[in-house]
């Protein structure tokens, strides 16, 4: 007889601890270190914390909430939950694992490039002109198809050594893999952290950048993006609707805290941006000081930020730079690896659970694959693929999976029937007032979101950039149809 969840240790946390760190992981991830703090200066500054808590609020905590009861209820896949509910919605079960599995293939470069900028921190390795060095050894190339046919050997290099240590991480049993992983790198991360912002509020010129992050523009709060970009960092930060939460919370306890848990994981989560943001903006203040430059001409987001920014004021940092260089590249590694291994869950559950497969084969054959996938984004043409990847799949992908769960769960399912899993042992209970922000204001918010998103994504797109989200969209509806069509062992 095939064992399930509950009699598997392969599936199973070692503590409520380990679940929390995993989860604080999948949450914390780049976009807390490049992202964040752009989009709080870049939208009303102090003015902007109204429309993040709001969003957090009627949206974040409540479909966690969701995600939480569902993965402790069915104890099963995101594709096999949607399944039990009506046999034709498997195949968005699948999509949604899918599509969290595609971001998996472009993250882990980055995460490549990363470990290469931690080692070039000990020396100060891309000279006085990071912008070029950046562009001329890290993502060599240039925004078209021309490259497609060079690699790029560095970003090569590290990208395999990431999936062979995702690999080797994730193939073990829950409790002898990512639980041991998270219970270390969660901590050391808010340690190393804690290190360096409380290093930058000692600079010179800290303040500019503080009160430059923080300064309050009241006007924008009418400004409908805004408020989409509020939400938008929700989702994305908390890893919304990405089957992440569904599959780590079907790993807990029957006597789990399930709301609880979803308090701690949004208030460290949050705390943690918002204190990240802090310290990149006091290191911008130093920045703006010693080059005066205006921070508004420094301050970016992405892998501008990370790869090009920070080597800058490195290297007019002085020896200190030796030291913080280094923190600061392997917190960004940390919080990479942890939302990796978070990335990879959602298909090895559904592959090992539909196939009745061992951890350790599906595993390998995800990683596998997704390689083969990564290496697309190790050529010359690398980083132009994975900047329209990176908007197509988050803007048109994952959004609409996010409504297509919340439309339904809320209506095709009824989820009053997760009532008493959530309450029974949790501190703070859920009722009507959950149950309504889940049918209806989370469908109507989340379609305004997506229907601007692809208003503005495809506003400006190129033959070249169409011919490209088509061949993904191709991909992220192909594979899940195979993997729904394919006869279950169950």
């Amino acid at each position: 007889m095939s064992k399930t969840i509950e009699d598997n240790n392969e599936y199973k946390w070692n503590s409520t601890f380990s679940f929390l760190m995993a989860m604080i992981g999948a949450a914390v991830g780049l976009g807390n270190i490049w992202r964040f703090s752009y989009v709080l200066y870049s939208n009303g500054g102090g003015a902007f914390f109204i429309p993040y808590v709001i969003a957090i609020l009627i949206m974040g905590i409540p479909f966690l909430i969701l995600e939480y009861g569902l993965g402790a209820t069915f104890k099963n896949s995101l594709s096999n939950i949607l399944k039990g509910i009506r046999p034709q919605l498997e195949v968005i079960g699948w999509i949604t694992a899918f599509l969290v599995f595609l971001v998996l293939t472009y993250y882990v470069v980055i995460m490549g490039w990363d470990l290469i900028y931690f080692l070039l921190s000990f020396f100060k390795g891309w000279g006085s002109n990071p912008d070029a060095y950046f562009m001329s050894n890290i993502v060599v190339g240039s925004d078209n198809l021309n490259n497609l046919g060079t690699f790029v050997l560095p970003t090569l290099l590290a990208t395999i050594f990431i999936w062979i240590l995702i690999w080797f991480i994730s193939h073990k049993a829950l409790d002898k893999g990512i639980s041991k992983v998270v219970s270390v790198l969660i901590p050391l991360l808010f340690i190393m952290m804690a290190i360096i912002v409380v290093y930058a509020l000692t600079l010179p010129g800290m303040w500019g950048g503080v009160t430059a992050l923080l300064n309050p523009n009241w006007n924008l709060l009418l400004d409908i993006n805004v408020w989409l970009a509020a939400f938008g960092q929700i989702i994305f930060s908390l890893s919304m609707g990405q089957a992440i939460a569904v599959t780590y919370a079907s790993y807990l306890p029957k006597e789990s805290r399930l709301i609880d848990n979803v308090l701690i994981v949004v208030l460290s989560n949050s705390s943690f941006e918002i204190f990240t943001a802090f310290g990149v903006f006091s290191i911008l203040g130093f920045m703006s000081l010693t080059s005066g430059l205006a921070i508004n001409e420094i301050a970016t987001s992405g892998t501008g930020l990370l790869f090009v920014v920070f080597p800058e004021i490195f290297n007019v940092m002085g020896h200190a730079a030796y030291v913080i260089g280094p923190i600061f590249f392997l917190c960004v590694f940390f919080a990479g690896i942890t939302s990796a291994l978070a990335f990879l869950e959602p298909m090895t559950l559904a592959v090992s659970k539909k196939f009745r497969m061992p951890r350790i084969r599906s595993v390998t054959i995800l990683c596998i694959f997704g390689l083969l996938l990564s290496l697309i984004y190790t050529t010359g043409s690398g980083n132009f693929i994975l900047t329209i990847a990176d908007e197509f799949i988050n803007q048109f992908g994952i959004l609409l999976a996010v409504i297509l769960q919340a439309l339904i769960f809320g209506w095709s399912y009824g989820i009053d029937k997760l009532l008493p899993v959530l309450n029974r042992y949790s501190t703070i209970k859920v009722g009507k007032i959950w149950i309504i922000v889940i049918k209806y204001v989370l469908p109507i918010f989340l379609s305004i979101m997506w229907i601007v998103g692809i208003i503005d994504l495809f506003e400006t797109q190129s033959s070249t950039n169409i011919i490209i989200q088509l061949l993904i969209a191709l991909l992220f509806v192909v594979v899940p149809l195979i993997l729904t069509i394919l006869p279950s062992k169950d």
